[in-house]
C-alpha cells in the first residue's frame, strides 16, 4: 500500500477521525476508478462520475445505512465499536459508542455492530455481531437499544451480519460465524447450520435458508417479490435469488451470478454487502470493488476504490451511492435509482 498517496490525500481532504474535522467547503478528494466492462453501465454511471472520499483513517468500515428522513449517513467501525454519523452539512460526528458487545466472552477482532437497516417504524435495525443479536433503536424521541431476538429455538445466533426489513414488516437477516474466534469450530457455536432467518412482526423466527455456507449480504429487489443473498465464501462465490411467498417465507433459490471465474484481485475479497436499484441492476461488494450486475444478470462495470469494499449504501435522493471502503467512507453520484431503506 502506498501509504504517502493516502496521507496526501487525508490532508486533503482534512477528515480525521480523531478530531473529526470537516471540510465543508471545498472538494472532496477523489480515488479509484470506474471500470466500464459493458456499454450498459454508461446509462448507471455519467462519465464524469467521481468517487470521493468523504471520511477516512478507519479500521475497518461496515453496515452503512442512509436516514432517509434527517438526511444522514451511519456506518459501523467494527473493530472501534463506534457507529458514525456523516450528514453533507455538518459532516463527521460519532453517533453511538461502545455499541455491538457487552459480553466478557472472547470475540473477533470485530466485535462492533455490524449491518444495519431502517425499518418502516423509523427505528435502526442493527445487526450486533458481539453480543450476537438483532437489536431496535429509536433514531428519533427517547429510548435505548433493545433486543429483537438472539436465539432461534433456544440456540444462540453465532454473530448477525446483515439485515433488511420488508414492507410485509419483517425482519430478514444472515447468521454467519465471522464473529467467533473459531467460527466454525469455535465451542461457543450453537447452532449447526450458518443461515439466514426471517424474524416476524409477531416475533416469531423461522430459518429460511440452511444450505449455504456463509451467507452473507442480503438485498430485496424494488417490487420485494425476491431476496438476494450473498455468499462469502471464496471456494463457492455466488449470488443467490429467493422467491418471496405471500406467507414471508421464500421458495427454492436460484444461482443470479457465479463468481467463480472472476480474477482475484486483492486478498480477503469475497461476495459481502449489496443493494438493489429499481431498474434491477445488482451493485455488490467482491472482487475487485463493488461489482454492478444487470438484471439478467450480466457484470456490466465495477466501482474500484483500490481498497476491498465491504458494503454500500444508496442515500441523498437514491441516487448517491456510498461505499464503505477499507479505511475510506466513499460516495459516487450516479444515475441510478436506489431502494432507500424505510421506503414504502
Amino acid at each position: 500500500m502506498n501509504y504517502s498517496k493516502y496521507a496526501t490525500i487525508i490532508v486533503v481532504s482534512q477528515l480525521f477521525i480523531g478530531g473529526l474535522a470537516v471540510a465543508q467547503n471545498q472538494p472532496y478528494a477523489t480515488i479509484g476508478q470506474v471500470v466500464r466492462i459493458d456499454p450498459q453501465v454508461n446509462r448507471l454511471i455519467p462519465s464524469d462520475a467521481k468517487i470521493e472520499i468523504i471520511a477516512s483513517g478507519f479500521g475497518h468500515l461496515e453496515g452503512p445505512v442512509w436516514v432517509r428522513d434527517s438526511s444522514y449517513l451511519l456506518v459501523n467501525e467494527t473493530k472501534a465499536q463506534t457507529t458514525y454519523k456523516w450528514s453533507p452539512k455538518t459532516g463527521l460526528s460519532k453517533f453511538v459508542e461502545h455499541n455491538g458487545y457487552t459480553g466478557r466472552l472472547p470475540y473477533s477482532e470485530e466485535p462492533g455492530s455490524n449491518g444495519m437497516t431502517v425499518d418502516s417504524k423509523g427505528q435502526l435495525i442493527v445487526c450486533d455481531h458481539g453480543d450476537r443479536r438483532i437489536a431496535a433503536m429509536p433514531l428519533r424521541g427517547k429510548g435505548g437499544k433493545r433486543t429483537l431476538t438472539d436465539n432461534a429455538q433456544g440456540k444462540r445466533y453465532s454473530s448477525p451480519n446483515d439485515v433488511v426489513a420488508h414492507t410485509n414488516g419483517s425482519l430478514y437477516f444472515s447468521d454467519p460465524p465471522y464473529g467467533l474466534p473459531q467460527q466454525d469450530k469455535d465451542p461457543g457455536k450453537e447452532t449447526t447450520v450458518n443461515g439466514v432467518y426471517r424474524y416476524a412482526p409477531n416475533g416469531t423466527v423461522t430459518l429460511l435458508i440452511k444450505d449455504l455456507a456463509l451467507p452473507n449480504g442480503l438485498a430485496f429487489s424494488a417490487d420485494g417479490k425476491t431476496l438476494f443473498v450473498s455468499q462469502s465464501d471464496s471456494t463457492k462465490p455466488l449470488i443467490m435469488a429467493y422467491p418471496v411467498v405471500a406467507d414471508g417465507s421464500v421458495g427454492k433459490g436460484r444461482v443470479f451470478y457465479d463468481g467463480s471465474s472472476l480474477p482475484k484481485f486483492r486478498p480477503k475479497e469475497v461476495f459481502d454487502g449489496l443493494k438493489t436499484d429499481r431498474d434491477g441492476n445488482l451493485w455488490t461488494s467482491g472482487p475487485g470493488g463493488l461489482l454492478i450486475i444487470s438484471p439478467a444478470g450480466k457484470l456490466i462495470g465495477r466501482i474500484d476504490t483500490g481498497e476491498v469494499i465491504s458494503n454500500c449504501a444508496w442515500g441523498d435522493d437514491g441516487s448517491t451511492l456510498y461505499l464503505a471502503s477499507s479505511m475510506f467512507l466513499c460516495r459516487i453520484k450516479t444515475n441510478a435509482k436506489g431502494i432507500l431503506p424505510g421506503s414504502k
